[in-house]
């Protein structure tokens, strides 16, 4: 069966090390469009930092779709318009941002518009973040939050020993309320329990009557891993942590080495 349907992660997977799309991922994601295949950006990464890139590949028309918030919202790529989210329910919000306190890590979350922290020191991972995406930082109080807020992810965020022995302690209640996922050495992000990325491809695929083995995914971190797992051809980065190499059906070339553009023509346009 033709593959209709590759969902792409964007850090360490569609940009190499320098945070570029090369000339040769451009033209292969480009080829792909043009033969009907819907080339989907699928990210951890907040909207606004996903639309330049949406831009830079042409991917925004109507036709064209996102999965942003690792999963917790997918979009038309040219409108913007919102298709399916899963928000974190505010009492969610304030119960995992305890923890975080509980746990002496620094945590941030996420609405639409803006980045809220309580963290007076304000971690450096938070300020990557918005550098990354785009998205502004607010210094907000708990007090300040209001149940009216759409929260739709939050963030564990710090050194990496630091936020590794945090999340050996988080209670085994948590993991079965929430999706929760490192998608670098500095992040762990707590969700919605139906926000991941394998639940959006799932139900893209559904809203697009794309069959499952129509569907081919790329990524290289764990938070990828859902959506690997459920794509008839998962394929991993060769820059990929090994956890994600081990899940996949394909390996591809590195993120430097054109790696989205080697998977799209060896298994896509071939």
């Amino acid at each position: 069966m033709a593959i209709k349907l590759v969902t792409i992660d964007i850090d360490g997977t569609l940009l190499n090390s320098d945070r570029k799309v090369t000339p040769e991922v451009k033209e292969a994601i480009q080829k792909a469009t043009k033969q009907g295949v819907n080339i989907v950006l699928a990210t951890g990464r907040p909207t606004i930092g996903v639309m330049p890139l949406v831009k830079e590949l042409g991917l925004d028309n109507e036709h064209g779709f996102i999965i942003t918030y690792n999963g917790a919202m997918i979009q038309n790529a040219g409108t913007q318009e919102v298709l399916i989210q899963h928000p974190l329910p505010f009492e969610d919000y304030l119960d995992v941002e305890l923890l975080a306190r509980k746990l002496g890590v620094h945590f941030h979350a996420q609405d639409s518009q803006s980045m809220y922290t309580a963290n007076r020191d304000l971690s450096e991972y938070t300020i990557h973040e918005a550098a990354l995406t785009g998205i502004p930082v607010r210094y907000r109080v708990i007090s300040e939050m209001t149940p009216d807020m759409k929260i739709i992810k939050s963030m564990m965020v710090d050194h990496e020993d630091i936020l590794d022995e945090a999340i050996k302690n988080v209670p085994a209640s948590y993991k079965e309320k929430f999706a929760m996922v490192k998608s670098a050495p500095f992040y762990y992000e707590i969700l919605n329990k139906n926000a991941t990325k394998g639940e959006a491809t799932k139900e893209l695929a559904a809203l697009l009557n794309v069959k499952s083995d129509e569907v081919m995914a790329i990524g290289d971190n764990e938070n990828d891993l859902s959506m690997i797992e459920v794509a008839a051809i998962g394929v991993a980065m060769g820059n990929a942590v090994p956890v994600v190499k081990e899940a996949a059906d394909k390996i591809t070339k590195t993120n430097d080495e054109h790696g989205v553009a080697h998977a799209i023509n060896e298994w896509v346009l071939k």
